[in-house]
């Protein structure tokens, strides 16, 4: 007898993840979070699984739930479970986007030169004491592909169950 095989369902995983994937990236794009492209190339999702057994995840770079989610500062809060207490963020990951955004040699408001080292420790501070605004790039197309699985599973479940019930009984006549 033939194993019950998810054929289907699993197409309907796949339609899912490729659509959750585009849509965080079209989200990270729209909202001018994609400088290097690092967390916009490491979007992806996997599907495993043999028989009825399965699984699937979604994956990223680890600062891109900080992206999704925000971190509160210590003066403004977000509904968020991150936050800074007593720490700055770290001036490495700040000042390679400050190159990046080709934020060399500015001026401040008296036109005194603000070098690159101090450019990146003001930006260090305004991220301690007022965050990362929630951006919800993951979020929100997660959210927007799973209201429509349910229905999606329903079908694919339905389809696989009549393609096994063909092919079984087929076998017994």
């Amino acid at each position: 007898m033939g194993l019950f095989k998810t054929t289907y369902l699993k197409e309907t995983f796949e339609s899912f993840g490729k659509y959750v994937v585009q849509q965080s990236r079209s989200n990270l794009t729209k909202k001018k979070k994609n400088v290097s492209k690092t967390l916009y190339d490491s979007l992806r999702y996997e599907f495993l699984g043999s028989g009825t057994a399965f699984s699937f995840v979604f994956e990223m770079e680890e600062y891109g739930e900080f992206q999704d989610k925000g971190v509160s500062g210590i003066k403004k809060k977000y509904h968020t479970p991150y936050s800074y207490k007593n720490k700055m963020p770290p001036r490495g990951p700040i000042d390679k986007w400050v190159v990046r955004k080709g934020l060399k040699g500015v001026r401040d408001e008296q036109g005194r030169f603000v070098s690159r080292k101090s450019l990146s420790y003001l930006i260090q501070r305004s991220l301690y004491y007022n965050g990362i605004k929630p951006s919800y790039f993951f979020t929100r197309a997660f959210n927007l592909g799973f209201n429509r699985l349910p229905n999606d599973i329903r079908i694919a479940f339905k389809l696989d169950v009549e393609e096994f019930m063909r092919f079984t009984l087929k076998n017994i006549f």
